[in-house]
């Protein structure tokens, strides 16, 4: 069996279409884990990622013909540069390139933040195994808050979510 290569890169316009399939696909593993609201919540689509790309804030894994497999996209909230979504078409899953995107990111230099499901195992327990830690309500900045009180209300369901930084 060959071995597969992935390289890192800013994503394009180009690339948004495929970044849509691959947030479908990897959002169907929801419903594995009793959440089937998630599962089935509109992945968005290329004119809701276009920001992104054009601030130079989403980020692609592709493989070794190019084809986006992963991505993560990113914004500025409370200084810090917050991870919006990261996924991994599950095609390509555990494979260490869902990791590999954040540290390809993390390279900037600046801390990262991010909010998550609690208590899904590829959600709040996986970025704690790369270094993250819950940000108590308390010690969060005045943005991350408001973005916390914004997905309560807007995110289907009701699994406990967090939000999480790495220094």
């Amino acid at each position: 069996m060959r071995q597969m290569t992935y390289s890192a890169r800013h994503a394009t316009r180009e690339d948004l279409e495929a970044l849509v399939e691959i947030e479908r696909a990897a959002g169907r593993a929801f419903a594995d884990v009793g959440m089937p609201e998630i599962a089935e919540d509109d992945p968005g689509s290329p004119e809701d990622l276009a920001p992104f790309v054009a601030r130079g804030h989403a980020w692609v894994t592709t493989d070794e013909d190019g084809r986006p497999i992963a991505y993560l996209i990113a914004d500025v909230v409370d200084d810090r540069l917050h991870i919006e979504q990261a996924s991994v078409h599950p095609a390509h899953a555990r494979q260490g390139l869902g990791a590999a995107l954040i540290e390809h990111v993390a390279r900037a230099g600046r801390a990262l933040s991010l909010t998550t499901f609690r208590d899904v195992p590829w959600n709040a327990p996986y970025y704690a195994r790369l270094g993250f830690r819950v940000l108590e309500p308390a010690d969060q900045g005045p943005e991350l808050a408001a973005l916390v009180r914004h997905e309560a209300e807007a995110i289907p369901g009701d699994a406990p979510r967090v939000a999480m930084v790495r220094p």
